[in-house]
């Protein structure tokens, strides 16, 4: 085998195990041996006031809510800011009373808080879904490739400067 194609062979070899290697997630924590926090002490949770609390917000929402025209119900840009208002009081009344979020009682309040304004929404234009897994798989290979192949005939291309010059 010759030397030049012997080389973008090992490039090529190089190439794949960088890029499986950057693909594991490592980060430079990983390698520091940093020792863990203690976790403090976690309350236990109350779900009564929890159910009081999600309430609480659950009103503000109906009555921001009561200020949009029903026909702009399905449109989310009218009301993006009071969901999210609501989405962030739940969370922040979770946060004081001790409880994860999201949790069941939160998101049966949220479902129920979506059957009543969004019922009648459906929708009408094409819901996108990612590729199968092979079909993906081969979009991102492809370009690596691509890449890798380029980089050799870089290389190959400036070893024999004297030949093709």
């Amino acid at each position: 085998m010759d030397t030049n194609e012997s080389t973008v062979l090992k490039l090529f070899v190089v190439g794949i195990l960088v890029n499986a290697w950057m693909m594991r997630g490592l980060s430079a924590a990983d390698s520091l041996d940093i020792e863990p926090t203690a976790p403090r002490p976690k309350k236990a949770c109350n779900e009564s006031r929890l159910r009081w609390e999600v309430e609480v917000c659950g009103e503000v929402f109906k009555r921001d809510m009561g200020h949009i025209d029903p026909q702009y119900w399905c449109n989310l840009t009218h009301f993006i800011s009071e969901y999210h208002h609501f989405t962030r009081c739940t969370e922040l009344k979770a946060d004081v009373v001790s409880c994860y979020w999201p949790n069941p009682l939160v998101e049966s309040y949220i479902i129920r808080i979506h059957k009543h304004f969004f019922s009648n929404c459906s929708a009408d234009h094409v819901v996108w879904v990612d590729p199968p897994d092979d079909t993906l798989t081969i979009l991102i290979l492809i370009p690596v490739f691509l890449t890798l192949a380029m980089i050799a005939l870089v290389v190959w291309c400036s070893k024999r400067s004297d030949i093709l010059a």
